[in-house]
Parts: C-alpha cells; structure tokens; sequence
C-alpha cells in the first residue's frame, strides 16, 4: 500500500486551521460577509504563529505567456494550504472545482473550502486534496 506522506504531514496544519475557523464562527455565527469571516480568520491564524498570505494574486500561464487576471486567493497558510472563505446558502461543485483549479495552478496539494454560512460549520467544510 502507497502512503502519501505530504498528505499527512499536512493532516496537523488543516486541523489547526479547521479549529482557527471554528473559533471564528463559534464566536460570530452565519450571516455575515465573506470578507468578515477571512479578517477574523486572519487574526486566528496569525495569533496561531502562521504564516498567511491574504488576497494573493494568481496569474494564468497560458502557453508561453503570463495573463493577470485578477484571480486572488482568499488565504495561503504556510505556502501550502489554499483557503477559499465562502459565506453561501451551500456548497455548489463549482465551489470546489474553483478550489481545485487553484491548486493545479499554484501546484499546491491541499485545499479547504469553508462556508461560514452554515448553522453547524462542519457542514461547510471540505478538504480538497489535488
């Protein structure tokens, strides 16, 4: 059996994540905007000792040519961890192809997609693994 160690090295990064995102919607609840849960989830990460990137630029190498395209990255934690902070009804597979593209392009491994917008935050995670 194959084990994919740089999965589980991750497996301790994610949940210290997951329990930052925790603290935040324990605190506030759903309702609020997306750009609410990302600074308060900044601040947990960081109080945490992370290293975060907020609203990272991802340019598209299409061929032999760089395009901006305004594409940002809600959080990098680490250089290894993409967060994309939702605040919707639910979870559509867009969401997660979304989240899935950017790791392809960022040739990251890991992903979580968190919608704050739920009455038990667990229900709006997930890990994406490319």
């Amino acid at each position: 059996m194959k084990v994919d160690y740089s999965t589980r090295l991750h497996d301790g990064l994610t949940r210290e994540i997951l329990g930052c995102a925790l603290e935040v919607h324990t605190a506030l609840g759903p309702g609020l905007l997306e750009s609410a849960y990302e600074a308060c989830l900044c601040f947990e990460l960081q109080k945490c000792g992370l290293k975060i990137e907020r609203q990272k630029s991802l340019p598209i190498f299409y061929k032999s040519i760089q395009i901006d395209c305004g594409y940002r990255l809600d959080l990098v934690v680490e250089d290894s961890v993409i967060i994309e902070v939702k605040a919707v009804d639910c979870l559509a597979p867009i969401h997660e192809a979304q989240l899935l593209t950017y790791l392809k392009l960022m040739n990251c491994r890991i992903g979580l997609l968190i919608n704050f917008n739920e009455i038990v935050l667990k229900n709006g995670m997930r890990r994406i693994i490319y």
